[in-house]
Formats: structure tokens, C-alpha cells, sequence
């Protein structure tokens, strides 16, 4: 598997990859039409977008596996693994490049909103979990977590950090 850069000709592809994954992977996890108001953000995904963060995209076999992203305060915005490729540790090698992109860079830690299916592969990862909250979103409200990894591997995080 290759990781790179995001291109602007990824564009289309990843936007197609969201909504698809979204309606695909979360199933057991949210309703049809939690799926639905949550997919049809996948007119929102430009190049702005992409080119706003950074982004990376996971190539196998020459068909796109998956992307993610980080903006500059160590927020991963997006991960998104396509249906095809699940359980292939495209999501790992996706979040390890984010985690030590964000670490160079001199973040202490990378936050995320994880989805009820995300989560579980976030705390395999050391995230913590500060809260639970309901996002309204086109009419629906969908449950997430805000979740924390720290990298400062020095610092252990204790009841007075909270």
C-alpha cells in the first residue's frame, strides 16, 4: 500500500469514497437516515477542502483504499476507509502517517470526533475518550465521541489535566 499526498484529481474520488463508506460501513451503528444526512455532505468535500488539511490518500493496486486528514491544530477531521478494504490496516497506516506528521510538526496531541464505528479502533490506539455528544446534522442528530491522543510520550495524563 502506498500512502500519498493529496491531488486535486483525487477530489471526486474521495468525495464518492465518503458518502460510499459512510452508507456501507456504519450501518449497524446508524440509521438509514442518520447515514443519509451524514453522506450528503459529500457535496461540501472540494478541493478547498482537501487542500485545506493535510491529506493524505492510501493507494492499493492502483484504486484508492481509503484518505485522511489533519488541519493545523492536530484536529483529525477525516478517516475513511473504503468498503473493499476494511480490516486491512489502511486505517492504521493512514492514522500512524497522521500521528507522526502532527508530532513533527510540534503538536502535543491529535483530537478527533469519532463515529460509534471509529471508536473503538481510536482507543486500540490510546485516544481517550473526554465526551459523548449529539451533533444535529440536516434534520438528524448523530452520536460522536471527542477523543485525545496525546504525543508527548513524557507526559501521562493525570487527574489534575482534566
Amino acid at each position: 500500500m502506498l500512502l500519498r499526498p493529496y491531488q486535486p484529481d483525487d477530489c471526486a474520488v474521495l468525495a464518492r469514497l465518503f458518502a460510499q463508506t459512510i452508507q456501507c460501513v456504519t450501518c449497524p451503528d446508524y440509521s438509514q437516515a442518520e447515514r443519509d444526512a451524514w453522506a450528503a455532505g459529500w457535496h461540501t468535500l472540494t478541493d478547498a477542502f482537501f487542500g485545506s488539511r493535510y491529506t493524505l490518500v492510501a493507494v492499493e493496486d492502483d484504486q484508492v483504499a481509503g484518505y485522511a486528514n489533519l488541519d493545523d491544530t492536530g484536529y483529525l477531521d477525516h478517516l475513511f476507509v473504503h468498503k473493499d478494504f476494511q480490516r486491512r490496516h489502511v486505517a492504521t497506516a493512514l492514522c500512524d502517517a497522521l500521528e507522526q506528521y502532527a508530532h513533527s510538526r510540534g503538536l502535543l496531541r491529535v483530537t478527533v470526533h469519532a463515529s460509534l464505528t471509529a471508536k473503538p479502533f481510536f482507543l486500540r490506539r490510546g485516544y481517550v475518550l473526554l465526551r459523548a455528544q449529539s451533533v444535529p446534522l440536516r434534520g438528524q442528530h448523530l452520536t460522536n465521541f471527542v477523543m485525545e491522543k496525546n504525543l508527548n510520550p513524557e507526559h501521562t495524563k493525570t487527574s489534575s489535566d482534566t
